[in-house]
């Protein structure tokens, strides 16, 4: 009975936001304790609340401060000199320009918000590709995957803050295994845009090349931002951060709020910029932040009623013996298809908890269940849940059907690419 009660909350919740009746948070906290009282534990609601609120705490307060330490440093313009320096690298050169959209695509999409990533991207690139005539399908294709890829892989990013909430994980923990493959796959990404690069070569007149790379040699270096101190010291700040990030020196939770509190000083040291600041990037975050809350609720009413369980011991029936160590792989391959079709919020918060139960019975840590589910983040980037696409389809003036004929052989090929790199790296198992 618990069962049957626990996948109709997970049927109601995903048909509330799939079908738009209700906002994603509340759905999430309605559908739980709705069953809850069905079920007969209508007097434990609270306690059950309070014991998952408990559990997501420390993401909700990661999430908060990531976002806006990245929103300061977008502010201040850090990656700004990397965009005109890849312009000016790039000379004129179709290949070199696809590759540089690329560097510069991965590096933005440390922000965390896809709208922001493609704003930046296009207002850089756009203007190129439309002079020298590059189909900028290729632009979106790429700025697509890379934000698939490094957004939906950070901890702060929404995917694996999902993720991360709803399965009670130590978020350093989650990403630190996941770094190389993200790494590899980055670089991955960087190859299929050189070969994207080669084929719009072959159909831009090499005068126009050779005439724009003759208006880039002759444009002034804007210099002014690079002798800005503040410029030298928010890069240092940033990688100093990724490097504690990595060695595990702190939690990740306290290295974003330290961080954060370094950077709001010394970029905006007078007392009201500080006040606007907070309020223009708080915006972003909260959102999100409700969210995470929203998933403690929703996970800890279903795993203190049973119903989890008694979902995961339903799973397990249909699975052979034989196959259990593979769930992991199972769960990113599936992933990828329910990306594409389904939002985060229906599969991280209905989908992924039932798996990562079912994978417990064979000892697989939930941990691997997170990594393998953001896998198919690049396949929900391109599909029609994923609301920055609706932005980036815009600035570049296609529609969907003609953007997803053209990107969709290319992320796929790079999500199974990721996926192998996630098993060679040992940051999901098979064995």
């Amino acid at each position: 009975m618990l069962a049957v009660l626990g996948f109709a909350t997970l049927g109601t919740f995903m048909l509330l936001v799939m079908r738009k009746y209700m906002i994603a948070f509340v759905a999430i906290m309605v559908t739980p304790i709705l069953f809850a009282v069905v079920a007969g534990f209508g007097a434990d609601i609270g306690d059950m609340m309070l014991s998952g609120l408990e559990t997501v705490a420390p993401t909700a307060v990661l999430l908060l401060f990531a976002v806006l330490y990245f929103g300061v440093m977008m502010d201040a313009r850090l990656f700004d000199p990397v965009s005109t320096a890849i312009i000016r690298l790039s000379k004129g050169d179709p290949v070199r320009i696809c590759v540089g959209t690329a560097v510069l695509a991965l590096l933005v999409a440390l922000d965390g918000d896809g709208t922001t990533s493609y704003m930046i991207i296009c207002s850089a690139f756009l203007p190129i590709y439309r002079r020298l005539g590059i189909n900028p399908l290729v632009l979106a294709a790429i700025a697509t995957m890379a934000l698939g890829t490094i957004s939906g892989t950070t901890p702060w990013g929404g995917a694996a803050t999902r993720a991360i909430s709803v399965l009670h994980l130590d978020a350093t923990e989650y990403f630190v295994r996941m770094l190389p493959s993200m790494l590899l796959t980055s670089a991955f990404i960087v190859l299929i845009a050189y070969v994207l690069g080669r084929a719009q070569r072959r159909n831009v007149d090499p005068a126009a090349i050779g005439e724009l790379a003759a208006e880039i040699a002759e444009r002034t270096p804007q210099d002014t931002l690079l002798r800005d101190w503040r410029l030298w010291f928010n890069a240092a700040l940033t990688v100093l951060l990724l490097v504690l990030l990595i060695l595990g020196v702190a939690p990740l939770v306290t290295l974003f709020m330290g961080a954060f509190v370094i950077a709001l000083v010394v970029n905006h040291p007078r007392l009201e910029e500080q006040s606007k600041v907070i309020g223009k990037h708080a915006g972003n975050a909260v959102p999100v932040v409700m969210l995470v809350i929203g998933a403690g609720v929703f996970t800890g009413i279903l795993s203190d009623t049973g119903m989890i369980d008694e979902m995961a011991y339903a799973l397990l029936a249909a699975v052979p013996e034989s196959m259990g160590s593979l769930i992991p792989v199972m769960t990113a391959v599936v992933g990828l298809p329910l990306s594409f079709f389904m939002s985060n919020d229906a599969y991280f918060f209905g989908i992924l908890p039932v798996l990562a139960e079912s994978a417990q019975q064979y000892g697989i840590p939930p941990v691997e269940i997170a990594r393998a589910g953001v896998i198919g983040q690049m396949m929900h980037s391109i599909g029609p849940a994923s609301a920055p696409l609706w932005a980036l389809l815009g600035l570049v003036r296609r529609d969907l059907g003609e953007f997803q004929r053209f990107a969709l052989p290319w992320v796929l090929l790079a999500s199974l690419a990721y996926l192998g790199f996630a098993v060679v790296t040992g940051a999901i198992s098979v064995v």
